[in-house]
């Protein structure tokens, strides 16, 4: 294997690693408590979240027609793996409260910053214009599938029954979703964003990845993590080995090739969304699981993605 690909994957992953390290200094050395990780959470899932997926949607004006058959795709792959994942929780999850956390870590995929890192690195101008679309779909898929089933396992959890309308409106209420589809509404009118508010959107986009890193690094308990919940451990081993295998093969059988499969199969193997810890947090479920969860597929993808490069490489197929 290269030692440009290692670097590929090391410069996209370490940075992400150094900030939930960074996080666990803190909240060591008390500069983190619990009262700073619930409102640095609440402000990056309530404002600086929707703001980065409105302003990188918003400013890209992704042309549907253009990539219509890699969007059917991404939409039908995303909600087959969730399927799967589903099924497999009820059999593999014992705590019903934590099945919503084992399906969304093992679905969700970072594709609105890693992703798209990824294919910058790998194609440049060209990988952030086949990946636009493909990562809008599928981030709204994640937001809307991770609301239904981090909702139903922990109302499942109580032992109450499921309110459809309460499901309904966790959905379209979400900030994230918002976010999202604000952004691809703004970007079909064609309009420019003005300068000084591009510029503003900037700064409180600018907030989302590192505080959501930080919250997750001082929410971390290590030792949960090395004396291994199985939970996380099974929700990690899909969201590194399962989803990537099923989603590049399925894209290979379906005729992709070249950067086309080469994003499917970046997208589907960066580690699980730290918005995903977010989102757990806020909506009351187990956010350490969700902590660990993030850490350790963080850490796995920088060998996963490494190796999956080289051996599609080495076949000819990206």
């Amino acid at each position: 294997m290269s030692w440009e690909t290692w670097s590929f994957a090391f410069s996209v992953t370490v940075p992400n690693l150094l900030m939930m390290l960074l996080g666990i200094l803190l909240r060591h050395c008390r500069l983190m408590d619990d009262r700073f990780i619930d409102g640095a959470t609440k402000l990056v899932f309530n404002l600086a979240l929707p703001c980065l997926l409105f302003f990188s949607i918003a400013t890209n004006h992704p042309q549907l027609r253009d990539n219509f058959a890699l969007v059917i795709y991404g939409a039908v792959g995303t909600i087959a793996t969730f399927l799967l994942l589903e099924i497999a929780a009820k059999w593999l999850v014992k705590e019903p409260r934590e099945r919503g956390v084992f399906v969304q870590g093992g679905f969700r995929a970072n594709t609105a910053i890693v992703g798209l890192a990824y294919a910058m690195t790998a194609y440049g101008d060209e990988g952030v214009a086949i990946a636009s679309l493909y990562l809008t779909v599928t981030v709204i898929l994640f937001n809307v599938l991770s609301v239904i089933t981090l909702t139903r396992s922990l109302q499942g959890g109580n032992g109450q029954k499921i309110k459809h309308l309460s499901l309904l409106r966790s959905i379209v209420t979400n900030p994230l979703i918002l976010g999202l589809l604000s952004g691809l509404a703004y970007a079909q009118t064609g309009l420019g964003i003005a300068p000084v508010l591009k510029q503003t959107g900037s700064y409180i986009s600018g907030l989302s990845l590192p505080l959501a890193l930080l919250c997750t690094g001082a929410s971390l308990d290590l030792r949960a993590m090395f004396r291994s919940s199985n939970v996380a451990a099974l929700s990690s081993s899909a969201k590194l080995f399962l989803v990537p295998v099923l989603m590049t093969l399925g894209g290979w059988l379906c005729g992709f090739e070249g950067a086309t499969l080469g994003i499917i199969f970046m997208f589907s193997a960066t580690p699980t969304a730290s918005g995903s810890y977010v989102m757990t947090r806020a909506m009351g479920g187990n956010a350490t699981l969700a902590a660990n969860i993030i850490a350790i597929t963080t850490v796995g993808s920088f060998f996963t993605t490494a190796l999956g490069i080289s051996f599609l490489r080495s076949w000819g197929v990206i």
